[in-house]
This record gives C-alpha cells, structure tokens and sequence, in this order.
C-alpha cells in the first residue's frame, strides 16, 4: 500500500510539472512572438526613414550598397534561376492535364505563365533570398554582435541603422527585384518549352492566351510583391542578427530564426496581398 501511494505521489507530481511547463510555454511564447514581430516593425519604419533622409541628403553609403547588392545577387541568383526551371516546368505539367481533363488545352499557356508571374515569381525569389541572402546576412551581423562590434559603433557614435541595416535593405529591394524579373523569365520559357516539345502544344497558342489574360496590373503587383518581401527578408535578418546573444550557438540559433520567421512572414503577407488586390481590382471579364 505505502508503494503504491508513493508512486502515485510520483505520478501527480510529474503531471504537475507537466502541466506548469505548458502554462509557462504558452505564456512566455505569445509574449515573445509579439516583442520580436514589435522590435522588427520598429527596425523596419527606422530603415525605411533612415533610407529616405540619407538619399535626400545624399549620405546614402553607395560602396556599401553595392557590395552587399553584389553578394546577395551571387548567393542568390544560381539557385533561384535552378529552382524556378522545375517550378515552371511542374506548372505547366499540372494544367496542362487539368486543361487537358476539361477540353481546353489551348488555355495551358495562360494558366501556367500567370501561375508562374502572379505567384511563383516573387515566392520563389523572396524564399531563396531568405534561405542565401537572409541567412547570409544574419550570420554577419550575428557575429559581429557577439564579437562586441556592434557595441563599439554605438559607443563611437555611429548609427548601427544608418551604417549596416540601410544598405542591406536596399539591396534586399534591388536583388528582390532582379531575382523576380529573372524567375519570370526563366518560368514561363521552361514552361514554353516543356509544353511546345514535351506536351506538344501549339507555340502560337500557349503565348497567344498568355497574352490575351496576362494585363499590366499583374507584373506591377508581382513587382510590388518582390519589393516588401526583398524588405521582409533584410529587416528580420538584421533584427535576428542585431538581438544576438550566447555566442557561436546563438548566431546558429539566430540564422535558423531567421530563415523559419522569413518565410512564415513570406506566406502571410503574400496571401495578404493576394487577397487584396482580388477585392481591389477584381476581374469583370477577359
């Protein structure tokens, strides 16, 4: 008898704890989501105003932007264009059958190219810089922040936003931008291509229905995408970074944040968007 009431005292004691540390999960985990979704907003509206005054002024660091825009491009550009080949060959694939199914093949063209333009351009792009470029540069700031350098520019005086986060931003704007356009491109000619020589569709077809659905609004929305995720993608990489504690572990812990929280933000925003450019600009007819 005294063996079992000490095992289940055990018991009831082990549940407690259980119990206690998901109470505390719960409570410490909103709370800490909320400050670091605060501290990157803040960061953000900073860079951004910092950003303007200084190409006002003209204490824009142009060296800087440039060697970061060189950096984030080589880290990028290979992979995002070897990934957008299988994403617009996979697309045109998938409604090609579906076209096929429903007996209008000749709308495969305009189908897989505004998949390709409309969504899967600014994604892929967004989600590749997030995984080079963003990583990349968490990793910089990271270590420079566990080495005290950061500390010291703020001790010499010097604008951490103005000096390291301006120029990543703006060069996360332009690579976004080119990565975009060049994921375009490569998407909808593998697509062309695969359909024309693999699906044997008609070439005149595919970009004839291409261009009779595609409009204006939609490479300007895709272009608008690639600017704020280019922007998403700098700012939580620098935030991580800047916030990094506990030496070699935590930069490890801050680049694996950075890549996780980045395309979770991605995802949002880009339903968000979507969203709200259907119920903006909604289609009345072809």
């Amino acid at each position: 008898m005294a063996e079992e009431g000490s095992t289940s005292t055990y018991e009831q004691s082990a549940t407690d704890e259980i119990d206690e540390w998901a109470r505390g999960y719960v409570r410490r985990h909103p709370v800490a989501a909320l400050a670091t979704v605060g501290e990157q907003c803040k960061l953000g509206v900073r860079t951004v105003q910092h950003l303007v005054v200084d190409i006002a002024t003209l204490r824009f660091p142009f060296a800087e932007f440039i060697r970061q825009a060189a950096f984030m491009a080589s880290a990028s550009a290979l992979p995002t264009m070897f990934v957008a080949i299988p994403i617009g060959v996979t697309l045109s694939i998938q409604f090609g059958l579906l076209a096929g199914q429903v007996g209008a093949t000749s709308l495969a063209g305009a189908a897989s190219g505004l998949a390709v333009i409309k969504q899967g351009a600014p994604m892929v792009a967004a989600l590749l810089m997030a995984s080079a470029a963003g990583s990349a540069v968490c990793a910089d700031l990271g270590s420079r922040k566990i080495r005290d350098e950061i500390d010291a520019l703020e001790v010499m005086g010097v604008s951490v936003i103005r000096r390291l986060v301006v120029p990543r931003l703006a060069a996360a704007i332009l690579v976004g931008l080119a990565l975009t356009g060049l994921v375009c491109f490569v998407g909808f000619l593998s697509g062309y291509l695969f359909n024309t020589f693999v699906m044997n569709g008609t070439p005149g077809s595919f970009v004839a229905t291409f261009a009779s659905f595609a409009t204006v609004g939609d490479f300007v929305l895709t272009m608008i995408k690639a600017m704020v995720f280019g922007a998403i993608v700098a700012v939580v990489a620098c935030q991580k970074g800047l916030s990094t504690s506990g030496g070699p572990a935590g930069v490890a812990n801050s680049v694996n944040a950075t890549v996780v929280a980045s395309i979770l933000l991605l995802m949002v925003v880009n339903v968000a968007f979507t969203q709200l450019y259907v119920l903006l600009f909604p289609r009345t007819g072809f």
